[in-house]
């Protein structure tokens, strides 16, 4: 687990711009089982990807008209009972850090794991998700 000290503008990072960091597997699972509409979820984490890609590119795929409803976020290496919890949803997709998932009326209905994500650009995962809010926001 990785302290507190090192990952708190990481996740504040997210949590600046809207997203709630769900803490334990019951908060991921109100979350995800009484959901309608659209839901975001991103594993954050404390790599390089994460830090140069998957949060600057979640950042601006927000700006355009359609974006999710609700913006959630989990920890990889903080909130562990939280982030088994989300993968559980993910499913079956493999573990993976970072990722970003958008979930349609509590159904996965567009994913990006970390190997869509390292060694991308900020402005194509961007991209790439603004076309999935484009069909299902």
């Amino acid at each position: 687990m990785y302290p507190i000290e090192l990952t708190a503008p990481m996740a504040a990072e997210l949590n600046n711009i809207g997203f709630e960091s769900l803490t334990s597997a019951d908060a991921v699972e109100n979350v995800l089982e009484a959901q309608e509409g659209t839901t975001l979820v991103v594993v954050n984490s404390v790599c390089g990807c994460a830090a140069a890609n998957a949060r600057p590119g979640v950042r601006y795929s927000l700006s355009g008209e359609k974006r999710p409803e609700k913006l959630v976020t989990v920890f990889a290496g903080v909130d562990k009972d939280a982030v088994n919890k989300a993968r559980e949803y993910m499913l079956p997709y493999p573990p993976s850090s970072p990722a970003i998932a958008l979930f349609k009326d509590g159904r996965l209905v567009h994913f990006l794991e970390r190997h869509h994500i390292e060694g991308r650009s900020a402005q194509v995962i961007a991209d790439n998700l603004q076309m999935a809010y484009e069909r299902f926001c």
